[in-house]
């Protein structure tokens, strides 16, 4: 008998579906047809892919009420919210399906002089079967920010959803079959952490794609390890935002209660530590403390999704208001599953709520001597994905955006770079490696193989030869000698 386990709305407890709890043997028979699947699906070509998964796309936005629905129903974020995130994984799968050909496509490359006498060809082929374990937070777009792009590069994929947003992962599967029906190209298995190990585990898997905590990333790299899978990983964030002397704090602002608020602050680029330049920071907290009094829990957005992360959000709050000055909130605003917004001013460095991640509607503000500070704070941090910089200067902002230590950085706006398709999304340091999204998304699911092929011999010039003689090498030397033996003043 197969073991179910129940989705729940966050908000009001409210049982959304029942699903089974997919055991090590079902992951392995998945696996087995997807295997199968990739054989048909890669043998294609782009052309028909592109067909299909433009197919696709307009399956999904035909439903994209319903889709929206039901990640409101097992997220309990707003309607509205949940369509823009619907939305937004719509344009990926647009343009995945649009653009893979050109970015992964065969093409000739340069063979230099020494190559004189060969052709060169370098082309991006799939890789087979690639796993995607997806998070609950956004349980389409940051799924299907890997799942697109895997397909469009010729992969079948196996997508584990989170335990707590099964229904919306088996619903993107049961409408690609719509599209795809020939072979089971998009499947989808649910079940609790089990399943996903088991998932990793599976030789026959070329690639995992990882969304979650830093501390679950390295027990689905140790199962990867076994086979030597390899493994794109996007493990959350501490997002900095810095308010420049010069900022429109009216925007900056908006901009940051949105960042850090939206879906709860359930965001893995949401803003957690807001850094602001000392001669506009009375002003900027004034924007700040009038427009958080507007925001409310429970309409605005959503409720906490994963019940064990409000004992996360308490003691950072906890934590917080002991040692800051609170702004808004407090820890009376935990009331779980909700928590009310929460600002705090001059909370230490080294602090919970200010190093680890919160991934709740809080935000720590500190007062910096300048850009220059603001952005040397930014970067002690072990998470490296997104950030933000305000600034009126484009050439200043643009400046602190390259030497802000993350992944993405968006300027005068919020988060802007992940509805960009063609930008690659990703971290460094604890918030993990690789990329999805954008041409590096697409070669992240491929694998480049290189050509070389003999036009015609090279006369007197044979040097991969036993017969090759000293008049050769003198030959060789001479031409490298003309080619690269001058110096640059």
């Amino acid at each position: 008998m197969t073991m179910t386990f129940d989705s729940v709305n966050p908000a009001t407890g409210e049982v959304v579906g029942s699903h089974p709890k997919q055991s090590a043997d079902t992951v392995h028979e998945a696996v087995g047809r997807a295997e199968e699947a990739a054989a048909w699906w890669g043998g294609l070509g782009h052309a028909e892919r592109r067909r299909r998964l433009l197919d696709y796309k307009a399956v999904l936005t035909q439903h994209l009420k319903e889709l929206a629905g039901l990640v409101h129903q097992e997220t309990g974020k707003p309607v509205g919210d949940a369509t823009l995130e619907v939305v937004l994984a719509i344009t990926h799968l647009d343009w995945a399906a649009r653009n893979a050909h050109k970015v992964l496509g065969r093409r000739r490359v340069s063979t230099g002089m020494i190559g004189l006498n060969l052709a060169a060809t370098l082309e991006y082929l799939p890789l087979g079967v690639v796993g995607v374990i997806g998070p609950w937070n956004y349980p389409v777009f940051t799924p299907m920010g890997s799942i697109a792009y895997a397909l469009a590069a010729g992969n079948a994929v196996v997508f584990k959803p989170s335990e707590l947003t099964p229904g919306i992962g088996v619903r993107l599967a049961e409408l690609f079959r719509e599209s795809v029906p020939e072979h089971e190209v998009f499947q989808t298995v649910t079940g609790l952490g089990e399943t996903g190990a088991a998932l990793a585990a599976d030789p026959r898997v070329r690639k995992v794609a990882f969304t979650g905590s830093t501390a679950t990333a390295k027990r689905v790299m140790a199962a990867c390890a076994e086979n030597l899978t390899p493994i794109v990983a996007e493990c959350g964030g501490k997002d900095a935002f810095i308010v420049d002397a010069d900022a429109d704090l009216a925007a900056a602002a908006d901009a940051c209660l949105w960042g850090a608020l939206s879906n709860a602050g359930q965001t893995c680029v949401g803003v957690e530590r807001v850094y602001v330049v000392d001669a506009v920071y009375e002003s900027f907290m004034r924007e700040l403390s009038e427009r958080v009094t507007k925001v409310r829990a429970g309409e605005d957005y959503g409720p906490i999704t994963m019940p064990g992360q409000v004992d996360v959000i308490k003691r950072h709050i906890d934590d917080a208001t002991k040692s800051g000055r609170t702004v808004a909130g407090g820890p009376a605003s935990v009331r779980a599953p909700y928590v009310d917004p929460v600002i705090v001013e001059d909370v230490p460095e080294d602090s919970p709520a200010v190093r680890e991640e919160t991934f709740g509607p809080t935000i720590t503000v500190r007062r910096t001597r300048d850009a220059a500070e603001a952005l040397e704070l930014a970067n002690a941090s072990a998470y490296g994905l997104g950030g933000t910089v305000f600034s009126r200067n484009a050439r200043r902002a643009t400046e602190l955006a390259r030497r802000m230590r993350s992944g993405m950085t968006a300027i005068n706006s919020v988060i802007s770079f992940a509805g960009v398709p063609a930008l690659p999304f990703g971290g460094i340091g604890d918030s993990g490696f690789g990329r999805i999204h954008g041409a590096d998304g697409l070669r992240e699911f491929a694998r480049p193989k290189a050509i070389s092929r003999q036009r015609f011999a090279m006369p007197g010039m044979n040097l991969t030869s036993f017969t090759r003689g000293p008049a050769e090498l003198e030959r060789l030397i001479r031409l490298v000698t003309f080619l690269h033996g001058r110096r640059k003043s």
